[in-house]
């Protein structure tokens, strides 16, 4: 199948995950796109990072959607995220030249692990536990570059980082995933800027390469995601979605082990 044509499939399928679960579409995009890029013979030691990549730009289009969302629900604690924006956006700069200094079998073990992480807590139904601390700025400086720099590596938009740290301080869980929803646009603009710029000059990029962005993956994943997310909000209050965690989980598992076995 055409890689632009499958992307637009993984996007509306992952704009329905993000909905139902209110997760990032990154960890699905990133997997999928390994294999799609794989499957079209990409050079072997580009296909990690134009993955990644490719799924930071697509996080840009529904990260704004979320932004406008949430601030029209007043859930937007803005002092907030203009506390964590600069760190976070450090982070996601100095995460894309860690990106491309290691192996691409470094980063895909990282990817790995990333995704059992991630796995666990949705079988576990594990869930942040509220806390009454202070969030000092310079937690928020230490906490936001740690956050940018582990999204840009594994190409996510930050959220299953940020809503724990977000809830253990005075937070709500309805201003935690709001304010994460807003943090996930720097990291994703950052990140992509950052992937883009030191891509320029790869002589082995395939065409269609912005940097290491693989433009028909980033339009194909990141427009369609947007008509589908809503939709996947609307289901997450007719599913049962702690049933529904426990079988995406299992998605996670497998990703993970065909990420491993390749």
């Amino acid at each position: 199948m055409d890689i632009f044509l499958a992307t637009v499939v993984l996007g509306m399928v992952t704009g329905v995950l993000a909905g139902l679960f209110g997760i990032g579409g990154g960890l699905v995009i990133v997997p999928v796109l390994v294999m799609l890029f794989s499957a079209h013979h990409f050079p072997a030691e580009l296909i990690m990072i134009m993955a990644v990549a490719s799924s930071l730009a697509t996080i840009i289009f529904t990260a704004i959607s979320s932004v406008i969302a949430h601030h029209r629900l007043g859930s937007l604690v803005w002092a907030k995220v203009f506390s964590l924006s600069p760190a976070i956006m450090l982070g996601a700069a100095l995460g894309a030249v860690v990106a491309k200094q290691i192996s691409a079998d470094y980063l895909r073990l990282i990817l790995v692990v990333f995704l059992v992480y991630v796995g666990i807590q949705m079988a576990l139904q594990i869930k942040p536990k509220a806390g009454t601390v202070k969030q000092s700025k310079f937690l928020d400086a230490l906490v936001g570059t740690v956050i940018g720099l582990l999204s840009a590596i594994v190409g996510i938009g930050g959220g299953t980082l940020t809503v724990p740290y977000l809830v253990h301080g005075q937070y709500t869980m309805r201003q935690a995933v709001a304010v994460a929803s807003a943090c996930g646009l720097p990291i994703a603009l950052v990140g992509t800027v950052s992937y883009v710029l030191l891509g320029w000059q790869d002589a082995r990029l395939p065409e269609g390469c912005l940097g290491y962005v693989y433009l028909p993956a980033f339009l194909g994943t990141g427009l369609s995601s947007i008509f589908t997310a809503p939709l996947g909000a609307k289901l997450a209050h007719k599913l049962p979605a702690a049933t529904l965690k426990r079988y995406f989980s299992l998605l996670l598992f497998i990703m993970a082990a065909k990420l491993l076995w390749h």
